[in-house]
């Protein structure tokens, strides 16, 4: 079998693909894909528990941390003690932050847009159910 003939193949080349036009985009703004999409996970009103922003973007604790440190460095973010648990740390964002936030999430709805406009509304709900299934293959180690 060819990797052309994968599915996997598919899915790796979209992504990064997809990646490389987010931060082609971002890069304009001053800012990354990954900084971006943490962005776009923060409540912009009550903060989000730093502890509940890798699982719910599905990254590591180490990238997380590396780009929540360089994001805190740029004035995008702030730490502050959770007020009510005081072992935890709740992220929220700055004035600046929020800018850039906002940017990211034009050029998300920009980009969703044109695929809407490009594909059916049957065949994209055909696709998230197709990866959707993936995902849940995997989750419950039907494979290996």
């Amino acid at each position: 079998m060819k990797p052309v003939e994968t599915i996997d193949y598919h899915i790796r080349w979209a992504w990064h693909t997809i990646q490389r036009m987010y931060n082609e985009e971002a890069n304009k703004y001053g800012f990354s894909m990954s900084t971006g999409y943490v962005l776009l996970n923060i409540d912009v009103k009550k903060g989000t528990p730093s502890t509940k922003l890798g699982p719910k973007m599905g990254m590591e604790s180490t990238s997380l941390s590396r780009t929540l440190k360089k994001m805190e460095e740029r004035g995008l973010i702030k730490r502050k003690a959770n007020p009510k648990d005081g072992r935890s740390v709740l992220i929220h964002l700055t004035p600046l932050g929020k800018k850039k936030r906002g940017i990211s999430k034009e050029k998300v709805l920009q980009f969703n847009k044109k695929l809407h406009q490009i594909i059916n509304k049957k065949k994209t709900n055909e696709f998230i159910e197709v990866i959707e299934k993936i995902k849940q293959v995997i989750k419950e180690k039907q494979i290996y």
